[in-house]
């Protein structure tokens, strides 16, 4: 069973970010604020949840946040100051919408930067452990899944709607194939031989 929060007497925001080790897309990160009250059987790191399961819990989510925000930090800014620091980039970004000022900050993972002087914990595993990054995961995931299915429409010969950016062998042979798109992430090595790839 996971916690509600890591401090249940404080306006606690949880977040978490999806697509860090993608090929194609944003970084998406998500944070949240949930009620002192909220509780959910299903709700778990969105990487143990099917995709039926996280879209039958966006909206609950959604509505029963006492304040929500999301962040798509897209490739040209990934490829400027790299991945990590765009992945905290996008959650800090996600926690400036809210509309509540937290005070104490939950990240999922190992790495953070301060935000405003409010006090902050990395969770390793935290999506595991806590509702609110549980819930900051699926909103991320979900926003992030939805945005690659939007852009799988103009290149489908990646097939984004099923890989998600993720470097599959599938999506590999695609790059390899067809070359990458203004959606690749320039930095990253899109394939394990980096052939040229004509990104002059």
């Amino acid at each position: 069973m996971l916690d509600l929060k890591l401090h249940p007497d404080l306006i606690e925001c949880g977040t978490d970010e999806a697509g860090r080790g993608c090929l194609a897309g944003p970084v998406t990160a998500a944070a949240i604020i949930l009620p002192d009250d909220f509780k959910n059987d299903i709700l778990n790191d969105s990487k143990q949840l099917s995709a039926s399961k996280r879209n039958t819990l966006l909206p609950i989510i959604e509505r029963e946040a006492l304040s929500f925000g999301v962040t798509h930090v897209f490739m040209d800014e990934i490829d400027e100051i790299n991945i990590l620091n765009a992945s905290i980039l996008a959650m800090q970004r996600s926690i400036e919408k809210l509309s509540l000022l937290p005070e104490h900050i939950v990240i999922d993972g190992n790495r953070f930067k301060p935000y405003k002087d409010i006090p902050y914990t990395c969770v390793v595993k935290g999506d595991g452990k806590f509702l609110n990054i549980a819930a900051a995961s699926v909103l991320a995931k979900t926003y992030r899944d939805a945005y690659m299915e939007k852009i799988h429409e103009e290149f489908p010969m990646y097939n984004w709607k099923k890989n998600k950016g993720y470097p599959t062998k599938e999506h590999r042979a695609a790059i390899k194939k067809y070359g990458p798109t203004k959606y690749h992430r320039k930095s990253f090595k899109l394939l394990p031989e980096q052939l040229a790839l004509g990104f002059d």
